[in-house]
């Protein structure tokens, strides 16, 4: 197996993670013209947050969510590459961390059925889990 395939996934959610940027940077300059606020609005600390309605703070909660749990996929990602223990279940398993991270950013950006989103965060992280575990015992057992 080619082992720089493992990059498709690990590109795919940093794309996840731009489209996701810059659709709260609309829906933030939307909300903000709209109610024409102005920089009195925001002279407090996190008044931006108190003032959006879940359709403005979502997309926003979404994106810092984007740096927890992938952070440790792009490190097993570089660690998997450098190592050359790609192989089809490691790409299967990132290309299923993709696909549920972005089912999950569509829910939390849209409607945001808690539970839904919770099952697709959760399936996401198990992915990643058990990508984490296979490596370790891989490097455990040299």
């Amino acid at each position: 197996m080619r082992q720089s395939a493992i990059f498709g996934p690990f590109f795919a959610t940093m794309f996840l993670t731009l489209a996701v940027w810059i659709y709260m940077y609309i829906r933030r300059i939307v909300f903000i013209t709209s109610q024409q606020l102005g920089q009195k609005d925001f002279e407090q600390p996190g008044s931006l947050a108190r003032l959006s309605p879940p359709a403005v703070a979502n997309p926003s909660d979404n994106l810092k969510n984007l740096f927890e749990i992938p952070v440790l996929f792009y490190a097993l990602v570089l660690y998997l590459f450098v190592t050359r223990q790609v192989d089809a279940l490691y790409l299967g398993a990132g290309w299923i961390f993709v696909a549920f991270r972005i089912l999950h950013s569509a829910v939390h950006c849209t409607f945001n059925l808690v539970i839904l989103r919770f099952y697709l965060y959760l399936a996401a992280t198990v992915t990643v889990w058990f990508m984490l575990f296979r490596a370790a015992l891989t490097y455990l057992s040299v």
